[in-house]
């Protein structure tokens, strides 16, 4: 089993990465990846430090050589992508010794140009959508997927990270947000990029025990098996307890939809 999106002491993770690597091993994985959320241009308290990054690689070699001959470990990084000035395409980011990169978008740009963390818990979002987008959620998601597609274009990571998010938070705010024909159409054009592009999908799977949701969700399944789009499953686990959190369930599914066989090591 491979799992490539986990999270640690280094951003906002509740473990160390030793503790976390343990857990993988003792759970099964045969490589585990760690990929603490980038340094990024604007406030955040889920992202690690520019000058945390060295001691980061330096762990994640340490637990190499530990796990040598037992688990597979890559030094990953989960980078956000926020502007055409900050994201995986950028040099600092391109010059790290890194095995692997993740893109992601967890920030939205307000229409004065502010960068607002769309992530996080619904009730959060909620208070955002009002207070900083006022109202507007059609603006945050077709945004949100505007920066995935700009993401795209510009290139540098290896692995689009839960591609719907928003989707979750936004059907908060419209429970039938999903159900949208310019919704669809943006899934979709996001997964035909991301394999245009070569880039892997992340079935991400950290909300399927407590919400019965992968990102993507199901109902985009026949997207991914459509453009035959190269997938891998992740936890995004944050907790050594969660590390395997609806992984199972998530390669079970895809073996009954016939799809298996897009699951890619790397």
């Amino acid at each position: 089993m491979e799992n490539l999106h986990s999270h640690t002491e280094f951003c906002d993770g509740r473990a160390r990465m030793a503790e976390l690597a343990r857990a993988a091993y003792e759970a099964g994985f045969k490589t585990w990846g760690i990929s603490p959320h980038s340094p990024i241009c604007c406030p955040s308290g889920a992202n690690m430090k520019s000058e945390d990054v060295e001691e980061y690689i330096r762990e994640a070699e340490r637990l190499k050589k530990d796990y040598e001959g037992r688990m597979r470990i890559l030094t990953g990084m989960e980078i956000d992508y926020v502007s055409h000035e900050f994201g995986p395409h950028i040099d600092y980011f391109l010059s790290l010794p890194l095995d692997y990169r993740i893109g992601s978008v967890h920030f939205v740009a307000t229409h004065d140009g502010r960068p607002v963390d769309v992530d996080g818990p619904a009730e959060r979002f909620l208070k955002y959508l009002d207070s900083e987008f006022c109202g507007d959620l059609r603006y945050v998601a077709e945004t949100y997927f505007r920066e995935e597609l700009d993401m795209l274009e510009r290139g540098g990571f290896d692995i689009i990270g839960h591609l719907d998010k928003i989707g979750d938070n936004g059907s908060h705010a419209q429970a039938d947000l999903e159900d949208q024909d310019w919704y669809s159409d943006l899934v979709e054009k996001v997964i035909s990029k991301a394999v245009e592009k070569n880039v892997i999908i992340e079935i991400n799977t950290k909300k399927y025990d407590s919400g019965k949701r992968f990102f993507p969700a199901e109902r985009w399944w026949s997207l991914l098996k459509k453009y035959g789009a190269k997938l891998i499953l992740s936890t995004d686990a944050h907790y050594p307890e969660k590390v395997s959190a609806g992984y199972l369930a998530a390669l079970e599914r895809l073996r009954d939809a016939d799809m298996e066989n897009q699951l890619i090591s790397l």
